[in-house]
């Protein structure tokens, strides 16, 4: 598959599909990306699993913190990568080895690794590359439209809210 742009279709589709997330590297630090990605998408109803060698026992966000993918021990939906490009072929490496294996490998922001996408395509897993959930959430639930960005309009209208606070437009993720 091209990695240089993904269809609406397709993003949505993984967004809808995955329930638990595995993230590896995620941090406690409060301004790392990792940790606010995390608190995201844990607010948005997916099961998070917080993937750092170094906390490793603790607790993110409520969540038990992993020192590796082998060590969860439930089934994981979606790897979410979020350390640099060149780590992406070990983690989709260990990734396969789990049972079952995840559906998606997904890699942050920056990250690309052509040879580990190729071996996780090899192994059926679906790829996405240089993106982030959190942005793809919000543009496709209209989280991010609403306030004109993304959208090409302003409105001063406010989008609906389900009754904990959040936009439940585009994705239609069940609870």
């Amino acid at each position: 598959m091209a990695h240089d742009s993904y269809s609406d279709e397709v993003i949505s589709g993984i967004l809808r599909s995955v329930r638990s997330i595995a993230m590896v590297g995620a941090s406690a630090n409060q301004v790392r990306p990792s940790f606010f990605v995390l608190k995201y998408l844990l607010q948005r109803g997916y099961h998070i699993i917080p993937i750092n060698p170094g906390l490793a026992g603790q607790r993110l966000l409520g969540a038990p913190v992993y020192g590796h993918l082998r060590d969860v021990p439930e089934p994981i939906d979606m790897v979410d990568i979020f350390r640099g490009s060149s780590a992406a072929l070990g983690i989709v490496k260990e990734a396969l080895g789990l049972t079952p294996a995840p559906r998606v490998i997904w890699m942050q922001l920056s990250v690309r690794n052509d040879d580990a996408a190729a071996l996780a395509e090899r192994a059926g897993l679906q790829v996405v590359m240089n993106r982030c959930p959190k942005i793809e959430f919000g543009r496709l639930s209209g989280e991010i439209g609403w306030m004109g960005v993304n959208s090409r309009t302003l409105s001063s209208k406010r989008p609906k809210r389900d009754e904990r606070g959040f936009q439940r437009l585009g994705l239609r993720i069940p609870k």
